[in-house]
């Protein structure tokens, strides 16, 4: 073998591209010197930033070890001749097609060519180099493992901007339902951060919104990286003071601001609305990608908008449900907040049961409805104290036929759902039930299930008439209501998440103590 021409290298210059702890590096060969020798020209090399680590294989049974334990590999250098004149050939073959790995980068490396001819092997196998040990000077050497570096580089830049695009096209699907803003928001902006290659970074959009009253109030976005799961109020979440007083700077200088270590962009939608846009940068940005970013924000900033005031209509929909639902419970003497705790209860009862997600919003927009009917119902009938006659009783069943009759005249799916449950929450399992005496499956399953979270929140509820029913007291009824009253799949449902069921009623009872 030819000596290599060892000589000290210029450090590798950084960019800023994917960042790894390290380049992973296989060495395959059979002959102990060529790991030494290789192991020294590239000891100290580094690419991007990140060292380079080299793993060392003799045949091509250890190689395959290696590479199932220790992967992935950014570049293999294999022997073609070590235990059999084709063994590295073979590893090849066993890479691309049995592991489908097709971005390692391979240099196949040999010292009797005549046994694999270059021009042969290059055309049959999927190799990215073909080297005789005898021309890999030091230079040579280096040279290629940082072009195969820089390429397989390439390949997982593309690869993370496929898989980004294919989340904001997925997300894209989902953003006209409700409560999906944030999840496009932050598919969006992940997407962004591939393109420019900003790995370590994290991005937060705040918006601002001035009301006709002068209230203002900002709400995140989207979040990315160190901020991921951050929604709602950009007062509640947990930015450090830093951060937040940099993103009021820039609402109230109603401008961008551009430093080392963050990039803020402001944009106004409107002369009432404005965002911005935070990023936390590991290094400068380089003046094209600030560019890129300012256009992006300024283009996605009214979509945001856009976005925001519809998910702004459907949340004010579901607030005036719960306020007619409140006051319709006020006006019978229950506590205001039961047809909160009804709509939660029905939505994860339905989660329970398997229903879509478009079932479980609306079923939680229209369960609060179920008694609307009762402002039909004389108030000396909802507030008398003692047991109601047989003539009070058949009045007071009359709410179920008012409540669906008022709601029939609704198109929209939340209506129509709304008309089913206050009609039919009050039909019972066994047909014992009115307003039409349904049995079973005829019983339409969103009142099914809002019957069993009526029931469950009121016995667990402390009324004016009566004391709130201990657990084990509420298991026992229902257990023994099955299949009589209620639907058995959904009690054993119930039963069989009692915990759930009872720290969301807790959770919800936490909010009605802080308003």
């Amino acid at each position: 073998m030819k000596k290599l021409n060892l000589f000290r290298r210029k450090p590798a210059a950084k960019t800023h591209n994917i960042l790894l702890k390290s380049w992973n590096i296989l060495i395959v060969d059979d002959e102990h010197l060529v790991h030494e020798v290789t192991q020294m020209v590239l000891a100290g090399l580094q690419f991007e930033g990140s060292p380079l680590k080299l793993f060392s294989a003799y045949n091509g049974a250890e190689a395959r070890k290696l590479m199932e334990t220790q992967g992935p590999f950014a570049l293999a250098l294999i022997d073609v001749v070590m235990e059999s004149d084709h063994a590295g050939l073979e590893l090849v073959e066993w890479m691309r097609l049995n592991r489908q790995n097709h971005s390692t980068r391979i240099i196949l490396r040999t010292g009797q060519a005549g046994i694999a001819p270059e021009e042969e092997v290059i055309r049959n196998y999927d190799i990215n180099d073909y080297k005789n040990k005898t021309e890999l000077t030091s230079t040579k050497l280096t040279t290629s493992v940082l072009s195969a570096i820089r390429s397989y580089r390439d390949i997982l830049t593309i690869e993370k901007s496929r898989e980004g695009l294919k989340r904001v096209i997925q997300a894209s699907s989902e953003i006209l339902k409700p409560g999906r803003l944030n999840e496009f928001g932050s598919a969006v902006l992940e997407q962004l951060l591939t393109l420019l290659s900003i790995e370590a970074s994290s991005i937060y959009i705040s918006n601002q919104e001035i009301n006709i009253y002068s209230e203002t109030s900002h709400t995140v976005l989207a979040a990315t990286g160190d901020f991921s799961g951050y929604t709602g109020s950009l007062e509640e979440a947990q930015l450090a003071p830093p951060i937040k007083a940099l993103i009021q700077k820039s609402f109230k200088k109603r401008k961008t601001i551009i430093e080392e270590d963050h990039f803020l962009g402001y944009y106004e939608t409107d002369t009432n609305n404005s965002s911005v846009l935070y990023v936390q940068l590991p290094q400068q940005l380089e003046p094209f990608k600030s560019n890129l970013l300012e256009i992006f924000c300024s283009q996605v900033a009214l979509a945001f908008e856009n976005l925001r005031v519809k998910e702004e209509v459907l949340e004010v929909q579901s607030e005036l449900l719960m306020i007619i639902g409140d006051a319709i419970e006020m006006r019978s003497k229950e506590t205001g907040f039961h047809v909160r705790r009804v709509s939660e209860l029905s939505r994860l009862l339905a989660t329970k049961a398997g229903k879509s997600i478009a079932f479980q919003d609306y079923i939680a927009f229209a369960s609060p409805l179920h008694d609307l009917g009762k402002i039909g119902i004389p108030e000396t009938i909802l507030e008398k104290p003692g047991t109601l006659d047989i003539n009070e009783w058949n009045i007071m069943k009359k709410h179920s036929d008012i409540g669906g009759d008022l709601l029939q005249r609704c198109k929209r799916t939340v209506g129509k759902m709304g008309e089913r449950i206050a009609r039919y929450h009050h039909e019972n399992w066994d047909g014992s039930g009115y307003p039409e005496g349904l049995k079973g499956e005829e019983i339409p399953i969103e009142a099914r299930i809002a019957a069993v979270a009526d029931v469950f929140d009121a016995l667990a509820s402390e009324r004016s008439y009566k004391k709130a029913w201990p657990l084990s007291d509420i298991v026992d009824y229902f257990e023994s209501q099955s299949s009589i009253k209620f639907d058995p799949s959904l009690v054993t449902l119930l039963l069989s998440n009692l915990e759930e069921f009872v720290d969301l009623r807790k959770s919800i009872h936490k909010q009605e103590n802080m308003r």
